[in-house]
């Protein structure tokens, strides 16, 4: 089974300015177009072909590293995109009552995951993400990913210079700014924790 690239879940306009449709045509369309063919040309005809993209990262993690970068790569920017939101949506009463539980309010939140990323050295991963019932903010560096993890996933900001150089240039705090302040899709983070299973890509 070969794995498709898939579509925004909005127009590549919806994020401006905080996210150009220019960096939309480069990140999606390319980047995470290259990471989907170079997964699929990897499982081709091997015991993968018709696994599902969670069970190729973590039967790889450890064993295949380059399979694993491009199969954790592809579903980290998949999970990104439904991070994101043409303009913010609010979250359930159960996750707004869990981040005042963990962080006092949404906004120190968004103050804390902002920190997180500027923090974070180098290209990686900032994640809100939740583990027996409690929220936490957690750090992936490079490709790696919280797919496999014994942690629910409830959105991701990406901090790879490539998410933000073309309309921040190397300000990652603007960009940061800018997305956490005003696109971050709660409504998708709500599902993740009402489901209380690791979102899954389509296939």
């Amino acid at each position: 089974m070969a794995f498709k690239l898939i579509d925004l879940p909005y127009a590549d306009t919806a994020l401006a300015p905080a996210i150009s449709a220019e960096t939309l045509s480069f990140h999606h369309g390319k980047h995470h177009q290259t990471y989907i063919d170079k997964m699929n040309a990897a499982i081709e005809g091997t015991d993968h072909a018709d696994a599902s993209m969670e069970s190729i990262v973590a039967a790889s993690r450890g064993t295949n590293q380059g399979l694993f970068n491009n199969a954790a790569q592809s579903w980290n920017h998949a999970f990104y995109w439904h991070s994101m939101a043409a303009s913010e949506t609010a979250p359930s009463d159960e996750l707004k009552a869990k981040i005042e539980e963990a962080f006092g309010s949404v906004d120190a939140l968004k103050e804390q995951l902002k920190a997180r990323g500027v923090g974070h050295f180098a290209s990686g991963w900032v994640w809100l993400a939740e583990k027996d019932g409690k929220l936490s903010i957690e750090e992936t560096h490079d490709g790696d990913t919280l797919a496999d993890s014994d942690f629910n996933p409830l959105l991701t900001v990406d901090v790879w210079e490539h998410a933000y150089y073309l309309d921040h240039q190397n300000k990652r705090p603007a960009y940061l700014d800018a997305v956490v302040d005003g696109k971050l899709n709660w409504g998708f983070a709500s599902e993740n924790l009402a489901r209380g299973t690791t979102w899954t890509y389509p296939a």
